[in-house]
């Protein structure tokens, strides 16, 4: 029988975990084992998973509690490895911070690697709460050395309800087959939070595996409920120092150059319209993406 390791990564989560046990409550699909990565463990964190647990009845998880914030990329590899060493045949990799109500979508997520052969396999993914589209897959940006989500905050109006490979997706919900982590490898722990998953889908592709997008399983998801939103002092800083990082390690003459220089414009002329404590952290992600080793 299939097996799967759902691999989530937890810091001050408590306010979403709710809606997370529920998603997986319903699913028809029950031969897995749920693998919480706590960064932020608490007694009430504690006291909550075993509510939602009983609640929910969810007894197939296994809680990590990391003594301090290691971030999303260490968190998923201590996931995934677990997943691994107890004979995962796929890692689901999925943000807490989403929810689903398709009881048959582990089923048709597993059922579709199997059948298809797929080795990475996404959803269409909603803001949480709307049907407005935060991701039909996605695509890198090679010149702006980033990457961006297909069909963001467009009404879902069926545009993209065709099954397809796409260039790229995040990993806050993503089937890997045991297969690419013994190829790609894990996940680079130096981007802590961002980029980690440009990195690793990057790889991924390098190595030849392809990115399928099965358009009719929907997940909903609460962007940025952790790291408090685009402009905060934490996204400012790892943002803006991972997309340096993740340009450095991956591209070469000209086109690192080329990604590099529109990214210092841009951030350039941003610098101009943000605070001290912004301009400071800017400042900082710049240097620091720049003296980080990429060999």
């Amino acid at each position: 029988m299939i097996k799967a390791g759902l691999v989530t990564v937890l810091f001050n989560a408590d306010d979403v975990l709710d809606d997370f046990f529920k998603s997986l409550s319903i699913q028809s699909f029950k031969n897995y084992v749920l693998y919480i990565i706590d960064n932020s463990p608490s007694a009430a964190t504690d006291k909550l998973i075993a509510h939602l647990s009983r609640r929910y009845q969810i007894s197939n998880y296994i809680h990590i509690k990391n003594p301090e914030n290691y971030g999303v990329a260490k968190g998923n590899n201590q996931g995934i490895e677990l997943a691994l060493r107890d004979g995962a045949d796929y890692v689901i990799l999925l943000n807490n911070d989403i929810a689903f109500v398709q009881p048959l979508l582990l089923e048709q997520l597993i059922s579709t690697a199997v059948k298809k052969g797929e080795d990475i396999i996404i959803p269409k993914i909603y803001y949480y709460g709307t049907r407005k589209l935060w991701m039909a897959g996605g695509a890198f940006i090679h010149y702006k050395g980033t990457s961006a989500t297909i069909g963001d905050k467009e009404e879902d109006n069926g545009q993209y309800n065709a099954d397809r490979y796409v260039d790229y997706a995040p990993t806050c919900f993503m089937l890997c087959s045991k297969k690419v982590f013994d190829v790609a490898g894990l996940m680079d722990e130096r981007y802590f939070v961002y980029y980690d998953d440009n990195d690793f889908v990057f790889r991924a592709k390098k190595r030849g595996f392809s990115i399928y997008y099965l358009h009719a399983l929907e997940v909903f998801h609460k962007v940025s409920i952790s790291t408090g939103g685009a402009e905060s002092l934490f996204s400012i800083y790892y943002l803006n120092r991972n997309r340096i990082l993740f340009i450095r390690k991956h591209y070469k003459f000209p086109l690192k150059q080329i990604a590099l220089m529109h990214m210092m414009l841009t951030k350039g002329i941003r610098h101009f319209s943000y605070d001290k404590a912004r301009k400071k952290q800017l400042i900082k992600a710049v240097k620091d993406g720049f003296s980080i080793s990429v060999n």
